[in-house]
């Protein structure tokens, strides 16, 4: 159980740097293929979900991430 919950923590690191790196590189008008379909929808979407991205991750990391391995 701790191996997934260290995997969703790592997950959460994952998803929070490709937000960050996302939004980074959006200003120089370039993207991270992965995140290329962000701004199908419009630029504002586009940065809702670069945004819930970060927020997501930091939430995965922040529940899964560093867990106590007291019993």
């Amino acid at each position: 159980m701790e191996n997934i919950k260290s995997k969703l923590g790592q997950g959460g690191i994952l998803l929070a740097a490709m937000g960050v790196m996302s939004i980074v590189l959006s200003i120089f008008n370039y993207n991270i293929r992965l995140l290329a379909w962000v701004d199908l929808w419009g630029n504002t979407m586009g940065w809702v979900i670069r945004i819930l991205l970060i927020l997501g991750g930091g939430a995965l990391y922040f529940f899964f991430g560093s867990y106590d391995d007291e019993e």
